[in-house]
């Protein structure tokens, strides 16, 4: 199965009704930075948390690189959900002047 892909510059930076960035890294690379307004659900965690998905909503996954979000788009499209992977991930999102926020212990957002 194909994974759909979007580059970070097709998502919008404040996102529509109906459409929700989802941050699947884990709490440590979310406390460091991350993308203002995204939905935090751990890959390890998700399985067990889907019920905190939006109802009718449309996902952009996205996690620091791209292969997490590859995963989880795919399962997410195989049980229902419409789904595309941020191809790049965080990375390119920050390389894209993109927002953060978060940071530890008063630090500068970043991507870890």
């Amino acid at each position: 199965m194909t994974v759909p892909n979007v580059e970070v510059s097709d998502v919008p930076v404040e996102l529509p009704e109906g459409k929700v960035l989802l941050d699947v890294r884990e709490a440590d690379e979310w406390a460091a930075g991350h993308a203002p307004d995204a939905l935090h659900i751990p890959m390890s965690e998700l399985a067990g948390r889907l019920e905190e998905l939006p109802a009718d909503s449309e996902f952009y996954v996205v996690c620091r690189m791209g292969g997490r979000s590859a995963k989880v788009t795919q399962y997410l499209n195989q049980n229902g959900w419409d789904a595309v992977n941020v191809d790049g991930g965080m990375q390119h999102w920050a390389a894209q002047g993109r927002p953060l926020v978060g940071g530890v212990g008063g630090a500068e957002p970043e991507v870890i």
